[in-house]
């Protein structure tokens, strides 16, 4: 495993080498995952039939990846690890890997040749498993020896294999425990998954139920003349669904994949499942798919984009085929049980679906844990089918079942006038089929930030922060804003936790548990304040950021930052100002300020200055480190992943970054108590700046930039104002530049950008949008 992207707390190196057989989207993606994880890997497919690449599918495979986005890569050097061949020619090769994943075509047959050749020449002990979405293990270990079954399993990955975090894993009874354990050590740590134990049953677990509920969707559509709108706004966001809704996702995989997954499991599931008398497709489906309007990867799908029309939105009528603009369909406000009560759709859709996963326990897995895990993370609901369900009613919800002439699951007889979960003391419980409750299992090494909260008091808290005592003389400091902005009450508590960690505690964590560490300043609250032109308001934000982040960073205790999502603007800053960071993988980190005509005002620009002259690959001198900070921060460049955040200069090389992000907490907590022996303050450090003459360097490349239509006449004034700041041109800083001056270039550089109006158009439309502008 590499050293530069080995995730923190990764298992002994029981998995060296990986095989992966089967260069589609999903074989790929799995391979990369793998390779993202810093660990070789051996990817093979079919020899083409024309050409005289014999590797070429393979290759193919990985050239297309590198060019995706989302990127299936966590950076370009993670395909180095990537190694391709050819079925024919280098299957023997697999007897050099740890691990053996099949991810071809979905049929029974030809996987179970390919095992036939794998057997002849694996090497004993080696794990084999399939990334079937369908078929039962018993079917494909048909016709192995006893050997061949002790070694093999389903590990069931979603797409796309690097941003999904569930693993469905399915054992057989001859399964070894302890070859399973070490593959289920390593797609938990390295490969960054969550592990749900499914039963040897068809589709599973998500698959069998987002199946059922994706089929209730369309046939209720189109049996109550429901819109494709309307369908995906009543059974989207009231029911703590993407907003892609129902139609929208099926779009999202393809339309033609449906009838597959339908012709697998009508085929192996039991005549008298429920998913027997829905299973159909409809003629106008069958049509999109002949014409090729498969969906997003196709001409389109339930919905399209018109390019003929000006790029103008389209959505079919189900009843005529024919396209339309597509109207605005408004979400019913009801709470869920009135919805499902009230709305036919509603009901057709989510009543039936939550019966159904009701009736699966425990046939397709053993508690209500591994159901409403499996589909959070398999089809990112918000709330799983027991977590809804408890919205609704357990009582209330068989009431409606059996008013329907529809068979109330045992379980939800069992349940009656309980719910599936309840808070017992401080701890989290489930309802099981003896009908006790239960504790919520936690894995070894994970630490639920809201298991730390629940039935406790924070030690600080406001309106925007709030300090916690996470144990063992740590504190997290949370953000609590909306997508955890930034603003000065966030300062005012890091000023008053610090003599309070300083006097009872050992170090602090910044942590949230949120989608996303920090988008960076509190934006409305300073358009608010350019509104009324509250300079002195803005001004005091900006200097009370600067003081607390750097009370942070001379703090006599280490600070540990542990992003997560996005950490955009101050949000980045924050991160730069920590002794250590322990970053989660898939983190997005930059300072993207320059977007909306600022400059960076917390610091950010000498620190980044700092941690670039500290790097040993930076040529002398004091231009190269602050033309490489200019281009970053100029371009408002975002790392797009917490290995990509290193290349920039966000992270250090020393930093840590866990795969999985449910471990992130517990090593965050572990790298802060790891600095706390002998811990001292970092020096404040002193910066020689190139003067005018670097001012005028940065001002030339941006005239040329402008000079090829790549940037604007303004982008101009901003990158200017930056390298005022990078530079110490204004002021010809150029020989010893301390960090408090360094600090004041940025606060007046800020402040003057801030009285510009066209930043203060550009920051409403970043609020609009909702999205980081660029230059």
């Amino acid at each position: 495993m590499s050293e530069a992207i080995k995730p923190a707390g990764a298992p002994p190196e029981a998995i060296r080498k990986v095989c992966v057989i089967g260069a589609g989207v999903m074989g790929a993606g799995i391979a990369a995952q793998v390779a993202n994880a810093g660990v070789p890997v051996l990817l093979l497919d079919i020899v083409p039939r024309d050409g005289d690449d014999r590797d070429a599918v393979a290759k193919g495979a990985v050239a297309k990846m590198l060019k995706t986005d989302p990127a299936p890569f966590m950076s370009k050097a993670a395909a180095k690890l990537i190694e391709t061949g050819n079925i024919e020619d280098h299957l023997g090769r697999i007897a050099e890997c740890d691990w053996v994943v099949e991810a071809i075509v979905e049929r029974l047959d030809i996987k179970q040749a390919l095992y036939a050749k794998i057997e002849a020449v694996r090497r004993p002990g080696t794990a084999i498993s399939s990334n079937t979405s369908t078929i039962p293990l018993d079917r494909l270990i048909e016709g192995r020896s006893e050997e061949f079954a002790r070694d093999f399993l389903i590990t069931h990955f979603f797409n796309p294999p690097r941003y999904m975090r569930l693993i469905e894993i399915v054992t057989g009874p001859k399964s070894d425990v302890a070859l399973v354990g070490k593959v289920e050590t390593f797609v938990d740590r390295a490969m960054g998954k969550t592990i749900v134990r499914a039963k040897d049953t068809p589709g599973f677990i998500a698959n069998r139920i987002g199946t059922f509920w994706i089929q209730s969707g369309l046939n209720a559509a189109f049996d109550l003349g429901v819109t494709v709108e309307e369908a995906d706004a009543i059974a989207g966001k009231p029911m703590g669904v993407p907003k892609t809704g129902i139609f929208g996702l099926v779009d999202l995989v393809g339309i033609d994949l449906m009838p597959n997954l339908q012709k697998s499991l009508t085929s192996t599931l039991a005549k008298d499942d429920p998913y027997q008398a829905i299973a159909k497709t409809s003629p106008l489906i069958e049509k999109m798919i002949a014409d090729g309007y498969t969906g997003r990867k196709g001409k389109g799908g339930f919905y399209r984009i018109n390019r003929e029309a000006g790029k103008r939105k389209e959505t079919i009528d189900l009843a005529t085929g024919a396209y339309r603009e597509t109207a605005k369909a408004s979400a019913p406000r009801a709470d869920l049980a009135t919805l499902v009560a009230t709305n036919a759709y509603a009901w057709a859709v989510l009543g039936p679906t939550l019966a159904y996963a009701a009736s699966l326990v425990p046939e397709a897995a053993d508690s209500i844990v591994a159901i409403d895990d499996a589909m959070r993370l398999g089809y990112n609901w918000k709330w799983g089918p027991f977590e809804l369900i408890d919205k609704i009613g357990a009582a209330k919800l068989a009431g409606l079942l059996a008013a329907k002439g529809i068979s109330v699951p045992p379980l939800l007889a069992l349940a009656g006038e309980r719910s599936f979960y309840r808070i017992e003391g401080a701890t989290k419980q489930y309802l099981g089929l003896d009908g006790d409750y239960h504790d919520v299992p936690v894995p070894n090494g994970v630490i639920r930030f809201e298991d730390v909260k629940r039935g406790r008091q924070p030690l600080l808290k406001n309106g925007s922060a709030a300090l916690w005592d996470i144990g063992d003389g740590v504190v997290a400091l949370e953000f609590t804003g909306k997508m955890n902005a930034l603003d000065g009450d966030v300062m005012k508590l890091i000023g008053q936790a610090i003599p309070l960690v300083q006097e009872k505690f050992k170090a602090l964590v910044v942590y949230n548990d949120g989608s996303n560490f920090s988008v960076g300043a509190n934006l409305g609250l300073a358009l608010f304040a350019l509104n009324i032109a509250a300079w002195s308001e803005i001004e005091k934000l900006v200097a009370g950021g600067q003081q607390a982040y750097k009370a942070l960073k001379y703090a006599p205790f280490p600070v540990v930052a542990a992003p997560a999502g996005l950490a955009l603007g101050g949000g980045c800053e924050i991160l730069l100002h920590a002794d250590a960071i322990q970053a989660h993988a898939e983190s997005y980190v930059g300072l993207v300020e320059c977007g909306v005509g600022l400059i960076p005002g917390w610091g950010g620009c000498g620190e980044m200055i700092d941690r670039w002259r500290s790097n040993p690959a930076m040529p002398k001198g004091p231009m190269p480190a602050v033309a490489k900070v200019f281009e970053t921060i100029s371009t408002a460049t975002v790392a797009k992943s917490a290995a990509e955040a290193k290349e920039y200069g966000f992270l250090r090389p020393g930093d840590g970054i866990t795969m999985n992000r449910d471990r992130l907490l517990a090593d965050a907590k572990a790298k802060a108590l790891s600095l706390v022996d002998g811990y001292q303050p970092p020096k404040a450090p002193e910066f020689r700046l190139p003067g005018a003459g670097g001012k005028t360097a940065l001002d030339m490349a941006v005239t040329g930039f402008q000079a090829r239509g790549l940037a604007t006449s303004y982008d101009g004034v901003v990158s200017g104002a930056l390298a005022e700041v990078l530079t110490g041109g204004a002021a010809d800083l150029v020989d010893v530049v301390t960090e408090e001056q360094m600090l004041k270039l940025e606060r007046h550089a800020f402040m003057a950008r801030v009285r510009d109006p066209r930043t203060m158009a550009r920051v409403e439309t970043m609020l609009e949008t909702g999205k980081p502008l660029r230059n």
